[in-house]
């Protein structure tokens, strides 16, 4: 993955030595870093195991096409890359990680049409109890080798409200395994297992961006200052003492709203990316949770994003250069942001951009149905 990708010193048995050391996050690292190298390289011997569940668990879902396309929906296009992949296994004995392919995300409500993850804990139990009934693996090693994807606000402690996520906390039985969430700062956080959680992009669907792409190119002229579209409220309701987005959409939108170089929207339009691919500078400020997918957007769009989301641990933070293609401002620093990125345009946006615009960068950030080298799977 080009010149951030350094050379790591590793090899397959070090690899499995970490794995029994149980450190996850250390290991996730330690491949991504690698160079590519396809069957010839040190991940040659790496194997997954990824366990034939009943339908119920995973694939009666996708009679949803928006299953496998909303922020989410990394969970599935985890498990559709990993069961072509090549590091898949189908030897137990041989393999150094165990998938578990439960979709908990694509249990829309019927209400406002958001995932409903309230049955998220049952199911995934369910899963588990059995797999350890079936083959002895989960038992072995007490769910340590074994891999779960958590992509919603809070991760794994599955809701999306964040005293109820910590009230609840991570589920006992997931908590010596690896889990791939979106959710993670730089903090300690009871839904956040500092040797078991690797923090994964949110889920983008790689053909729209394309798409997308393929109508404005990355390097194509951009006559939006500063961009912004989603929830921003004019009087933020106070739920149960909680306010969204801490205020800070709210004073985005106080402050900038009639400020022409800011295109701030507060209706969904979907076609937005092409926005997106005409901006200068992409708003990602935090909603509940501190991640957004616009995150994932603004790079593959080629947009500087803009962080507003205090301690918020990043996708990949070891391997993607965040501090050469973003800018981070601090929640109370809001009133500022003008004069923030001012400075930057006149100063070094060109060499954000120029950085930004590796396809490389894109690549690691999107889930692929097929592993790509150098994607968000791989």
């Amino acid at each position: 993955m080009g010149e951030f990708l350094n050379n790591h010193e590793s090899s397959t048995s070090g690899l499995k030595t970490t794995m029994v050391n149980h450190s996850h996050r250390a290991l996730s690292e330690s491949v991504v870093r690698h160079e590519a190298q396809d069957s010839n390289g040190v991940l040659k011997d790496l194997k997954v195991y990824v366990y034939e569940l009943p339908s119920k668990y995973n694939s009666d879902w996708l009679s949803n096409e928006r299953c496998s396309n909303h922020l989410f929906a990394s969970e599935v296009a985890i498990h559709k890359a990993l069961m072509k992949s090549d590091f898949r296994t189908f030897d137990p004995t041989e393999a150094d990680f165990f998938f578990v392919p439960v979709y908990v995300s694509c249990n829309f409500s019927t209400v406002n049409g958001f995932p409903a993850i309230g049955h998220a804990r049952a199911l995934i139990s369910s899963a588990v109890e059995h797999i350890s009934s079936t083959l002895p693996f989960w038992s072995r090693s007490n769910g340590s080798d074994h891999v779960f994807v958590a992509s919603h606000d809070y991760g794994a402690c599955f809701h999306a409200m964040e005293d109820r996520a910590v009230a609840d906390g991570i589920p006992e039985f997931m908590k010596n395994s690896i889990i791939l969430q979106t959710f993670g700062v730089k903090y300690q956080h009871p839904c956040q297992n500092d040797e078991g959680s690797i923090v994964v992009p949110p889920y983008i669907s790689p053909k729209s961006v394309q798409t997308t792409l393929a109508k404005s190119p990355i390097d194509g002229p951009r006559d939006i200052f500063a961009f912004f579209r989603g929830k921003m409220e004019v009087h933020p309701k106070n739920v149960s003492g909680r306010f969204y987005s801490k205020r800070v959409r709210t004073e985005i939108l106080r402050k900038y709203g009639n400020d022409r170089r800011f295109f701030l929207k507060r209706h969904r339009f979907p076609g937005y990316q092409s926005e997106i691919v005409r901006s200068m500078f992409c708003l990602c400020p935090l909603g509940w949770a501190p991640w957004s997918p616009r995150l994932v957007e603004s790079v593959a769009l080629g947009c500087v994003p803009v962080i507003i989301a205090d301690g918020i641990r990043l996708p990949f933070e070891s391997t993607i250069p965040w501090s050469n293609i973003s800018l981070t401002v601090r929640e109370n620093d809001v009133a500022k942001l003008g004069h923030i990125l001012d400075h930057v345009s006149t100063t070094n946006l060109s060499t954000i951009q120029r950085k930004l615009w590796d396809p490389q960068l894109q690549r690691a950030l999107l889930f692929h149905d097929d592993v790509e080298t150098g994607d968000a799977t791989w």
